[in-house]
């Protein structure tokens, strides 16, 4: 992996996503948690991307056909459009984002306007809405 981190930030992954996703310290805001995730699926991380969704909504039987999709496309970059609540002192909160890749030669994209909330006092992603582009 390169010196940087896949989220976008310009940080080092070192000091961005790799504490995060390594468990050694939590996401402080939901857009960190959505970064993190994003680093996750460009390295096919299914067992942190299991580990950072909330109980309710996590699909432990697509964990393979996840893993293989992640693995499959090349990851572009990831882009913060918006961010609604999910600060340090917040319950729940929004990201919205463009997340691009390359699947099959093709450039796509996922944009998503995604719900965060805490569990266990931790941020978790619950649910996400797409957006179809025109």
């Amino acid at each position: 992996m390169t010196n940087l981190c896949p989220c976008g930030s310009n940080r080092r992954y070192t000091a961005c996503c790799e504490p995060i996703i390594s468990s050694k310290r939590e996401a402080s805001t939901c857009e960190e948690l959505m970064r993190s995730r994003y680093t996750a699926f460009t390295t096919a991380n299914v067992d942190y991307l299991m580990r950072s969704h909330h109980s309710e909504t996590r699909q432990p039987k697509e964990t393979k056909n996840i893993k293989k999709w992640a693995a499959s496309v090349q990851w572009m970059g990831l882009v913060i459009i918006n961010t609604e609540a999910g600060e340090v002192n917040d319950d729940f909160g929004y990201v919205e984002f463009r997340a691009l890749y390359l699947e099959a030669g093709q450039m796509q994209q996922i944009h998503e306007r995604s719900l965060f909330k805490r569990e266990n006092q931790k941020w978790v992603y619950i649910s996400g809405v797409h957006f179809q582009e025109k």
